[in-house]
């Protein structure tokens, strides 16, 4: 039977339970352990997907079509581990599912009560992937701060889960916060003591302390955390800022938290480093030959979350490539109202990534613009290839009030449309063009030389797509069709062959990358940043 880690969190939300889950996962698979990670949201939106960036941050792709919580993000970045729909189980899942077992009759005139049927339902699907995945170890985390009524049935669900398999197969790890109080120039250990003591109200005993601080703490400190939340002292572990976030599993390594863990779940394995992600990545990081600035031109980027895996993604570029990438983020709304090439002066690379909706979309086509004019690498994800081929079309191809029918269903040249397939959609949750499909590179292109094998397979979120009917236009103006789905003869990539680099590309790249193996196409937009920076 797999054994499992429940990581919950408390005082305060963002202290970063998903960045410590995916460092743990990372040092178990370091030890040679097989894992699986699941994320458990109390909200009651099945999943994120109707959901605004605002609200909730990015919405993470899976290869199954799944639309899932960031967190399995840096899962998947820090991991070996594929996630799949079912590592993502929100509150609303569970109630919808409930409810129509119940509707159906399947509880047997029975009154439906949160417990044991909603926790039953919360503990059968953790069970599930624990069970298709046969791994040594499933780490659950559970969303939310403990004192949240939303997150209530989901520790309870936990402690059941515990109490069935048995103490030596299940700990539970509780991230709580230290906060440094300046004018006492110390950490103060109450709130943790609060944060402990509801947990414990709740039944569930944590076996290790994750302290998020400022600043190391003293022996005494150490003594006095362990003492009022009856944790052995060698529990309570340090989790001191760091400024890069790759750095985490190999803080956790220093204070000994994966012979811990070990020792509490009774397994042993041999004792190994991880020498190699701290040199290729951590030390590459500190140590860069080069530094870029790129240029992130997107809608929802007063959000740091919003365009997570785009920003990982953009630094994972910069690792492959020895460089320090500096984001400067562009609100494109506010950029229809500014000097653009005032405001993009210095860029040694452009990018635009997806969205929704026509707010600041001529702003991002007036950075498209700039880029291709000014012959500054320019990358194109999602939205960003859309908006890249209304600027040519307008531009270079003279269709005047060329557009998407998203923005305006009234435009003369309605050069991006509605997938065929969209056309009859009338409910928008998990309906979108979603999950990985299937890529044919066409020779002598930047897309073939970055990824070095003409089959690809990459993830998907978009209800609009290229109009086939401008395709040959496109083709005598001068524009190169690099990628397409052949079985449904869509477009996925363009380029500009005369420009040092212009790509665009209908999928979502930033969900394979990993700051060990950086995605092929951030890796060369990088290089090409480093190119121009040069000159």
């Amino acid at each position: 039977m797999g054994k499992y880690i429940f990581v919950t969190g408390g005082v305060v939300s963002s202290l970063g339970k998903g960045l410590a889950a995916a460092s743990i996962g990372k040092l178990l698979e370091a030890r040679g352990l097989t894992t699986t990670m699941i994320k458990c949201d109390p909200y009651l939106n099945v999943d994120p997907g109707t959901m605004s960036p605002f609200q909730h941050g990015e919405v993470y792709v899976t290869d199954d079509g799944a639309e899932t919580d960031l967190d399995l993000g840096h899962y998947e970045r820090f991991t070996n581990g594929t996630f799949t729909k079912d590592n993502n189980i929100t509150a609303g899942k569970i109630y919808y599912s409930v409810i129509t077992k119940e509707r159906r009759g399947d509880y047997l005139g029975k009154t439906v009560q949160i417990i044991p049927h909603i926790t039953d339902e919360i503990k059968r699907a953790i069970k599930k992937v624990d069970k298709e995945r046969e791994v040594d170890v499933t780490i659950v985390e559970i969303g939310g701060t403990v004192g949240d009524i939303e997150s209530l049935p989901f520790l309870e669900a936990i402690r059941q889960l515990r109490w069935e398999v048995g103490e030596n197969f299940a700990l539970n790890i509780h991230v709580t916060l230290l906060p440094y109080i300046k004018a006492a120039d110390e950490h103060k250990t109450k709130p943790t003591q609060h944060s402990v003591g509801k947990l414990r109200e709740i039944g569930i005993t944590p076996d290790i302390l994750l302290c998020r601080m400022e600043k190391h703490i003293t022996k005494e400190q150490r003594d006095k955390i362990s003492l009022f939340c009856n944790v052995e002292r060698e529990s309570v572990v340090e989790a001191v800022d760091v400024k890069c976030i790759y750095e985490v599993p190999l803080c956790f390594r220093k204070e000994g938290l994966d012979n811990l863990i070990l020792k509490k779940l009774h397994i042993k394995r041999e004792d190994k480093d991880l020498k190699g992600w701290a040199d290729y990545v951590v030390h590459r990081m500190k140590h860069p030959k080069h530094e870029v600035k790129i240029y992130v031109v997107g809608k929802y980027v007063a959000l740091q979350d919003a365009y997570k895996s785009i920003y990982e993604a953009l630094v994972h570029g910069g690792v492959a490539n020895f460089a320090k990438v500096n984001i400067v983020k562009v609100d494109s709304e506010l950029l229809e109202d500014e000097d653009v090439a005032k405001r993009l002066e210095g860029a040694d690379g452009i990018l635009i990534p997806g969205g929704f909706g026509d707010r600041g979309i001529e702003g991002k086509i007036q950075a498209v613009q700039y880029a291709r004019e000014k012959n500054i690498p320019y990358f194109g994800i999602c939205l960003g290839m859309q908006v890249a081929t209304i600027e040519y079309a307008r531009h270079i191809l003279k269709m005047e009030d060329a557009n998407s029918t998203e923005f305006n269903k009234e435009t003369t040249y309605p050069v991006i449309s509605l997938l065929e397939e969209q056309k009859d959609v009338k409910n928008m949750g998990a309906t979108m063009r979603l999950g990985a499909y299937p890529c044919k590179l066409e020779k002598h292109t930047k897309s073939l030389r970055a990824y070095g094998k003409e089959e690809i397979s990459e993830r998907h979120r978009h209800r609009y797509e290229f109009n086939n009917e401008y395709r040959q236009t496109f083709i005598d103006g001068g524009m190169v069709f690099s990628g397409r789905n052949a079985a449904q003869d869509l477009v996925e990539i363009i380029e500009l062959p005369d420009h040092p680099w212009f790509v665009g590309c209908q999928f979502h790249p930033e969900f394979k990358s990993k700051p060990d193996a950086a995605h092929p196409l951030f890796k060369d937009f990088i290089k090409a940043a480093v190119e121009k920076s040069k000159k």
